[in-house]
């Protein structure tokens, strides 16, 4: 509905000469039957949630995961118990379906244990009711396909933002085939977790700030349906996570520049008080209203910091730079995404090298079609808006980190808030590169009267379906862990116990919050579903201020315990020489280091 409004709306443009509006009109007047759009729609859906769905369960979970996983079964961590020898099923229990629990539990677990809000979890609640358990377990396979078929879904929407922001088939669908094998986008998916939701609504708050956007230029009142959508769409996107609220500050920064422009050509402040502007207020105060809903919930989650103590930390140093490096990588990984995080060298370097060299090649073709776009008067608006939403959200980000101490670019997934904007950028530049400006043919020609792009001598068309193959590749390679890799390798850990330890085993972890009990959680898991021989026994062995708490749980634990057994301490944050002084430690030097699992191994004989 939104696509039929917009193409309906015919914008007043900058004043320029009737041989430049006819030169821009003639670009984008070479349209295929109608029939096609639909299609080719259909094309980069069936791409996408192709991509989304391969090796969906093949990955771990890791903490995040779990999280959701027992807040969406209406569980808690809470039943599983701390200072204690457990066995695997006990740690497990929060994974099992739970008949008995409603909604209503849902949305108290996540109040008072976690920092979320509940809308996905809700959502998630429903859905994987209609699934069956996973040996006695809730199915991963459920939990991940809800996020991957809403990532999917978003690939038509991302088709009409970039067909509504430009009046313009082409980017549309430009903007749909870059999003359908985008690696962050891909990423998202295929995790059981809310971002792809998130994600879903931002791009519908983006697309109702592009329709506000026209009205502004036209100062024409915006339709109170777009208006009311708008408010409806930011509140779901506040019950869906809190970092929606940095999209709504880059919408309002938009907002704002696009006040000062009309206050430089007419220099009445009356203008602010005209028909659009004063829709865009009672949004605004409708937008405010629904996110103050959450501000009492979103202080009581303060008071659980510890959850968040991975994105808090001290710069010394080098440690400076590295949220730039952070930020510039996300940016990267959104298009290009080849395996240089794998553990081999000859891997490492030339994915590297070929990375390097597409963007020497790519970036300045990206950046020409984006100037080539604002030079045209009806795209320019929308060039800037976008540009305004990355750019105000990248600021955001620096300024939590080194003004607020909260390096949220060390999360890739918060990015999410401005995600949407950097695809439709790329679809705009793109639908230059594809069909190019007559003039711009003109001046650039190939070898042998080629025409082409750049100064490698690649035309358009093959310029586009190089950078789409590219982001196509770096979609395998996150679907393959080569790329955005699991924090946490628990199947390899699992595999490692089961070579070096023939007696039984127990694992100990000091313990401070859920995401503890998650990493455990991990290991029980695959060697359930391995069915594995071997039962190993767990210690969340708690830590509050003291870790010597941690240290006389392990003491008395082991002291319970017959031998002989291998004691395998894992992220184990505590003292332990007197605790284990009738074990003997073994060399772990020569044993493979694991992702997500520092670990001990003692015989305790």
């Amino acid at each position: 509905m939104l696509a039929v409004y917009a193409s309906r709306f015919v914008p007043i443009v900058d004043a320029s000469s009737t041989s430049q509006r006819k030169h821009w009109h003639n670009w984008q007047v070479h349209l295929p039957p109608s029939w096609v759009h639909p299609l080719l729609n259909l094309m980069w859906l069936i791409i996408g949630i192709s991509l989304r769905l391969a090796n969906l369960t093949a990955k771990p979970p890791w903490t995040d995961e779990f999280a959701t996983l027992v807040f969406s079964l209406g569980n808690t961590f809470l039943s599983v118990p701390l200072d204690q020898a457990i066995a695997s099923d006990i740690l497990l229990q929060p994974l099992q379906l739970n008949p008995a629990a409603s909604i209503g539990d849902v949305v108290h677990n996540l109040a008072t244990q976690d920092n979320h809000p509940p809308l996905y979890f809700v959502l998630a609640y429903l859905w994987m009711k209609l699934f069956s358990s996973d040996g006695g377990l809730v199915s991963l396979f459920a939990a991940r396909l809800l996020p991957a078929l809403i990532g999917a879904a978003s690939i038509p929407c991302f088709y009409v933002l970039g067909r509504v922001a430009f009046r313009s088939n082409l980017v549309g669908h430009l903007t749909a085939a870059m999003m359908a094998v985008s690696p962050y986008g891909v990423f998202l998916a295929q995790e059981a977790r809310h971002y792809t939701l998130a994600m879903l609504w931002v791009i519908g708050s983006l697309i109702c700030l592009v329709i506000a956007t026209r009205h502004i230029q036209n100062r024409t009142p915006l339709p109170i349906w777009v208006a009311l959508l708008w408010i409806g769409i930011n509140a779901l996107g506040f019950a869906t996570h809190y970092f929606f609220s940095l999209t709504l500050c880059t919408e309002a920064v938009v907002l704002i520049f696009l006040g000062w422009l009309q206050l430089q050509t007419s220099s009445k402040f009356s203008l602010f008080f005209s028909p659009p502007w004063r829709r865009i207020y009672a949004v605004a105060t409708g937008t405010c209203v629904a996110g103050l809903i959450w501000v009492p919930i979103f202080l009581e989650n303060r008071n659980r910091d510890n959850l968040t103590d991975w994105i808090r930390g001290s710069r010394v140093g080098l440690d400076w730079l590295s949220p730039i490096f952070q930020a510039l990588g996300t940016l990267i990984a959104m298009i290009s995404l080849l395996p240089v995080e794998s553990s081999q060298l000859l891997v490492v370097i030339p994915s590297g090298v070929v990375m390097l060299t597409f963007f020497i090649w790519a970036v300045p073709i990206l950046l020409r079609g984006i100037k080539i776009q604002l030079q045209h008067p009806e795209n320019r608006i929308m060039i800037q808006a976008f540009a305004g939403v990355a750019i105000s959200a990248i600021a955001l980000f620096f300024i939590f980190t080194y003004f607020l101490g909260i390096d949220l670019t060390r999360g890739a997934r918060y990015n999410f808030v401005y995600f949407p904007a950097i695809v439709v950028l790329l679809g705009a530049s793109l639908a230059v590169c594809w069909n190019p400006p007559k003039e711009l043919m003109e001046r650039e020609q190939g070898k042998n009267g080629i025409k082409s792009i750049g100064k490698w001598g690649i035309n358009g068309k093959k310029a586009v379906m190089l950078i789409w193959l590219m982001g196509f590749f770096s979609a395998v390679t996150v679907i393959c862990n080569l790329g955005y890799q699991k924090y946490y390798r628990p199947d390899l850990f699992v595999q490692l116990i089961q070579q070096i330890s023939p007696v039984p085993v127990m694992i100990a972890t000091t313990h401070k919050t859920y995401v503890h009990t998650g990493e455990m959680m991990g290991v029980a898991r695959e060697i359930k579903l391995a069915n594995s021989l071997q039962k190993p026994l767990f210690l969340l062995a708690h830590q509050d201020k003291n870790p010597n708490t941690s240290t006389i749980a392990l003491e008395n634990t082991l002291n319970k315990l017959p031998r002989p057994f291998d004691l395998w301490l894992v992220n184990f944050h505590a003292p332990v020489a007197e605790a284990v002084k009738t074990c003997v430690m073994s060399d772990t030097q020569s044993m493979p280091s694991i992702d997500g699992y520092e670990y001990k191994l003692y015989h305790c004989q």
